[in-house]
């Protein structure tokens, strides 16, 4: 499969609107809005995403008659990367209801100044032998946290495809996925040009989970 990126915020649509009020740090006072805007993002991204997959044709019975129609030959399985991945994988479970489910938690270990180390510490998904695998993580920076998580997932089953969904990705992180995770397909809502020292996606939006959840 050739490297394919979809960057949705920059076509003229609804999404433009739902990335410029997730990283307005005003509207970002209100973290339910925040949370309902994530997951409006993860019913977007499900959407386009749902484009890919692949169909069957089948013929319902209607009250008057009959009538062909497609439906997912396959559900796929949707993996977050918690804790700020649950209002997206919410908006994902709104279009793609029928979805097996995953979870896997990642989180940054500082160790001296500016250096981290990316740790596991949680995984719940089926068996992903032969799936299409929907990995949601809203902020790629580095990029480590996905490549890590898709690794620990592979021990439960080598999937048919894999496909990557974030709100924003920095250009390095994308790179990165790019190096590690050929065959992944990457859709997210923009892609910011510059990481601080500490690894944080400029302009950004700043961190996704405290803005949900709260801090840490």
């Amino acid at each position: 499969m050739d490297y394919k990126i979809e960057i949705l915020g920059r076509k003229d649509s609804y999404i433009s609107q739902i990335m410029c009020e997730i990283r307005d740090r005003e509207i970002q006072k209100d973290r339910r809005r925040f949370r309902s805007n994530l997951e409006k993002l993860g019913n977007i991204l499900a959407y386009e995403i749902s484009k890919s997959l692949k169909y069957e044709e089948v013929t319902v019975t209607t009250p008057l008659g009959m009538s062909p129609g497609k439906v997912l030959k396959n559900q796929p399985v949707i993996v977050s990367i918690l804790r700020a991945g649950i209002p997206l994988h919410n908006g994902f479970l709104n279009m793609l209801d029928l979805a097996d489910n995953g979870f896997i938690s990642a989180y940054r270990h500082h160790t001296k100044g500016n250096e981290f180390v990316i740790k596991l510490e949680y995984l719940a998904s089926p068996d992903l032998t032969d799936r299409d695998v929907i990995l949601l993580d809203p902020m790629i920076a580095t990029g480590k946290s996905i490549i890590l998580c898709y690794n620990a997932l592979r021990e439960l089953g080598i999937p048919r495809s894999i496909i990557i969904a974030g709100v924003i990705a920095s250009d390095e992180g994308l790179e990165n996925v790019q190096r590690h995770i050929p065959e992944a397909e990457i859709y997210v809502g923009e892609v910011d040009m510059e990481l601080t020292a500490k690894a944080y996606i400029v302009p950004g939006l700043g961190d996704a989970g405290d803005l949900a959840f709260g801090p840490k």
